[in-house]
């Protein structure tokens, strides 16, 4: 239980001191220009460019994509993201 208290803890400070792109278009975008470090997918993640053979870390977080949005703190479902920046968080070591 305590990797979900982790990667919420980790992924706010992403978002508030990094950047983060939220979205399946955004993340394969981010993909495709080189600038994501990491990948965050929902478990319901739709996208098949996502979940297969993308060059970069890719974490399936436990949930479904309204839990991730909530986890986010964004009103909306988020299926997935790209941390552009980790800024001060150790997302990254997920």
């Amino acid at each position: 239980m305590s990797d979900k208290i982790d990667i919420s803890r980790a992924l706010k400070a992403a978002i508030t001191t990094g950047k983060v792109e939220f979205g399946v278009d955004q993340t394969e975008k981010a993909i495709k220009t080189g600038k994501a470090q990491m990948i965050i997918l929902s478990r319901n993640c739709p996208s098949e460019t996502l979940t297969g053979g993308v060059n970069v870390k890719v974490h399936v977080f436990e949930g479904n994509n309204m839990e991730l949005g909530a986890l986010c703190g964004k009103p909306f479902s988020v299926s997935a993201l790209a941390v552009i920046d980790k800024g001060t968080s150790n997302i990254l070591t997920l």
